[in-house]
């Protein structure tokens, strides 16, 4: 088998160095989505730990498959391709939730969304925001954060079962959080995920689909909490009901 030399100078078969790109690749993509603003080659090379010319080589494929592209400053930000990509994750829950959150949206005047599992973290599948409301927080799809911290991770483990979480939490008991919400029906944070910002979410559970939440978020606690609950519920019922 025919070796390579790593840049750390020791020996490996092809293979390793071919799992090692396609590493730094995935890495780079996820870097990218979770900065605020497009990075420099510089920057992105930083938070890889590779040397620049490294980063350069990754950059240069993921640009090749437009997973990537550089502005007229040759700062890096995500492609547009990677929107057509995130269309076939879960196509049917995501077509399933697209009306009934336009129209939570509109009905709340709040920014509506669904997140979904993901190992340890729940992220963003769709989102929609009311049309009618002239500042509203934006939550695109993508957005990820730790199942423990926010509501749509609150309901979200609310609604495993204690196999499933002991599976992720090596404890069947759920955290006071997620007790709090199995009791309510609906999880409430403020400033959990985004300073100030205040997140309404109710469990979405779907046959073969990973476990999900339906959720709203805000500037402030609505004066109405209750109503506001009793719309995630129909609008994840709706989805459900959509659900193909």
């Amino acid at each position: 088998m025919m070796a390579t030399t790593s840049e750390s100078g020791t020996t490996g078969d092809a293979g390793g160095a071919g799992a090692q790109t396609l590493s730094r690749g995935l890495r780079a993509i996820e870097i990218l989505a979770e900065a605020p603003r497009p990075l420099s080659i510089a920057a992105l090379a930083r938070a890889l730990d590779v040397h620049r010319s490294s980063a350069y080589r990754v950059l240069r494929s993921l640009e090749a498959h437009r997973f990537v592209v550089r502005d007229d400053a040759g700062l890096i930000r995500l492609g547009p391709k990677l929107t057509a990509l995130a269309r076939g994750v879960a196509p049917s829950l995501t077509s399933a939730a697209q009306h009934p959150l336009a129209e939570l949206a509109e009905t709340v005047g709040m920014t509506a969304f669904i997140t979904v599992l993901d190992a340890d973290e729940v992220i963003t599948l769709a989102s929609a925001e009311p049309a009618s409301v002239p500042a509203t927080i934006s939550r695109s799809p993508g957005v990820r954060h730790p199942i423990d911290r926010g509501a749509p991770g609150h309901a979200i483990e609310s609604g495993l079962t204690p196999d499933a979480h002991e599976r992720l939490f090596g404890d069947p008991d759920p955290t006071p959080a997620a007790a709090a919400a199995q009791r309510s029906g609906y999880s409430l944070t403020e400033g959990e995920v985004i300073d100030g910002v205040v997140a309404i979410a109710v469990p979405l559970t779907i046959a073969g689909e990973p476990p999900a939440a339906v959720a709203v978020v805000h500037f402030s606690t609505p004066d109405d909490v209750a109503s506001v609950v009793a719309d995630l519920h129909r609008t994840a019922d709706r989805i459900a009901r959509n659900y193909r």
